[in-house]
């Protein structure tokens, strides 16, 4: 099953929440980059909530935030997710099953060059700009994800600016490699990171994810690394997985025994 299947089914068991998340998603479309908006169930304008920033994966557009943000928590956070650089038209037959992806118009993905760095980096501050527009944000817990390419773009960006987010995850996209990811190391070593792959990946095989371990650990960072018996796909076990790590950051308490909401009145 190929990681668009995957989304599919991941879809389909959310139906649930998904009518109430489509109802609570608002899309901007200023000049610059467009981005989608999540707020929690109940929510409580004079809390400070974290803030989620999701970034999309290759082929995709900021409407996924509609997809995950009901298989990782309705109650956690608000979400914002950005949109990527137009994705060109000789790498959409790299994609399997693309009848399966949005419309050729509106696929985006995230590049690993100089102009594409300096894309996401706006994208990113621009949408969490406007979520504090929206919002009553907590700024010194905003977690930057991503699956995918987008993984691999939050992990750099996070490491950009180590010191402005609370912690940087990626689902099956590699460490980010080229244009000096690790700058500004002695900072970095102090941004937790969250990496999660399939142990079946093509696109992230384990023998990357090996010279990875032994990179974090001469660079002395401090990485979270999970492997699951999957492919390149996106399950909700990985999505459980990702919220529990980031309400351990936020509260300070151990949430791995089981799943955990967290309301106004209930967190730290």
């Amino acid at each position: 099953m190929n990681r668009i299947q995957q989304m599919e089914q991941l879809s389909k068991s959310a139906t649930a929440n998904r009518s109430d998340a489509q109802s609570r998603l608002s899309d901007l479309q200023p000049q610059q980059s467009p981005c989608s908006f999540f707020a929690p169930l109940h929510y409580e304008k004079n809390y400070e909530y974290p803030l989620f920033v999701w970034l999309h994966d290759q082929g995709h557009n900021e409407k996924q935030l509609a997809t995950v943000m009901p298989l990782i928590s309705m109650r956690n956070y608000v979400a914002v997710a950005p949109r990527g650089q137009q994705l060109p038209a000789n790498a959409v037959q790299k994609i399997e099953d693309s009848s399966e992806l949005p419309p050729l118009r509106q696929r985006f993905t995230w590049n690993q060059t100089a102009s594409g760095i300096g894309h996401g980096e706006e994208a990113v501050w621009h949408a969490v700009d406007n979520a504090r527009e929206k919002f009553n944000i907590e700024s010194s817990r905003i977690f930057l994800a991503g699956f995918g390419a987008g993984g691999t773009m939050a992990l750099r960006i996070g490491m950009l600016y180590p010191n402005s987010f609370a912690g940087a995850l990626s689902i099956g996209g590699c460490f980010p490699s080229g244009h000096a990811p690790l700058a500004r190391i002695d900072e970095v070593r102090q941004l937790p990171i969250f990496i999660a792959n399939g142990r079946e990946s093509t696109e992230y095989p384990v023998e990357r994810t090996c010279e990875e371990l032994r990179l974090f650990h001469s660079a002395g960072m401090a990485v979270t690394l999970r492997q699951y018996p999957c492919g390149d796909e996106l399950t909700t076990q990985m999505l459980h997985d990702m919220d529990v790590w980031i309400m351990e950051h936020v509260t300070g308490v151990d949430c791995s025994a089981e799943s955990q909401a967290f309301g106004p009145n209930e967190r730290n």
